[in-house]
């Protein structure tokens, strides 16, 4: 029997590049989602790029789940373990309106594509109150049609591109698939919202913010990715966000590269192209690279008090 949200057959589900087929009705896809929202934490976040964070915070709200599950991540326990309670949709929007009661710059959803649907909803039922940004906070990892259902309801999309190589994207997130995928994502997020846009504040309003995380031994990569988005992307039409902050896992990974930290040389090397191709945005300090920069996942704003 076919069961829709807001449009979209869960009963078969192939919201995320995985197209796992799942009815989610009845059992937890690969994402880890089911037939409702799950989230892990709903409150201002200090620690996003500048224009994002601002000096009141984003109102980043963390759901449960992950297409892609890196084998690497710093959110394992949401993203593997998928920590986190149930939310109606009803909920979800109290939650949002909260966060822009608290002075929140923007609405911030963080890895929430396997949700679309309800998120959208959840949106949509209070669009006459809401009067901040939204912000799609994701790995890259996403679908063309899923990212055409959030055209006119994001207006800041905010993509990880992790991997140009396949064989990279295979042996850390059995994904071989993710560079086609995330630089399709990535022109598609552009189309809808074009350039930055910041206001007076310094706070963006709209537009493409790409993150890349420098990986321990993958510098050379990394290079590539910057080339890459030079080339399929006008220079003022993203803010490239450049991350430093690999930490590595409590426990050791088979891959013994990614059991230490990234190196001054191999982080600086790559900053340095990311100069001399006069790519604008944010770069991270190396000291970043420590856990207690990774949110604490405790339910945080998400009960009824």
């Amino acid at each position: 029997m076919q069961t829709f949200v807001n449009g979209v057959d869960i009963s078969k589900c192939n919201l995320c590049p995985r197209k796992c087929g799942v009815d989610r009705t009845k059992y937890i896809g690969i994402c880890g989602g089911g037939d409702t929202v799950r989230a892990a934490r709903c409150a201002l976040h200090q620690w996003e790029e500048p224009c994002i964070s601002g000096s009141r915070g984003s109102g980043t709200i963390f759901f449960s789940g992950c297409s892609l599950r890196c084998c690497f991540c710093q959110n394992h326990t949401i993203s593997k373990d998928n920590f986190g309670m149930e939310l109606t949709v009803q909920r979800l929007s109290e939650c949002i309106l909260d966060l822009q009661s608290k002075g929140a710059h923007n609405i911030n959803f963080v890895t929430g594509a396997h949700y679309t649907p309800w998120i959208i909803e959840a949106v949509n039922n209070i669009k006459d109150k809401l009067f901040i940004p939204i912000v799609w906070n994701s790995s890259g990892y996403e679908t063309i049609e899923t990212l055409r259902m959030l055209e006119g309801t994001v207006d800041i999309y905010l993509p990880d591109f992790k991997y140009l190589s396949a064989e990279t994207a295979l042996r850390y997130s059995k994904a071989e698939d993710y560079p086609d995928v995330a630089l399709a994502a990535i022109m598609e997020m552009y189309r809808q919202v074009g350039k930055p846009v910041i206001d007076s504040d310094g706070i963006m309003q709209k537009g493409l913010i790409v993150r890349h995380l420098v990986m321990p031994g993958h510098r050379h990569e990394s290079m590539d990715i910057l080339k890459k988005l030079s080339e399929i992307l006008p220079k003022d039409g993203f803010l490239l966000s450049l991350m430093g902050q690999y930490t590595p896992p409590d426990m050791p990974l088979e891959y013994k590269n990614l059991n230490r930290k990234l190196t001054t040389m191999e982080y600086q090397s790559v900053l340095k192209l990311a100069e001399e191709l006069d790519l604008q945005g944010f770069s991270q300090e190396l000291s970043s690279a420590a856990l207690h920069f990774t949110p604490s996942f405790d339910l945080e704003g998400l009960l009824n008090e």
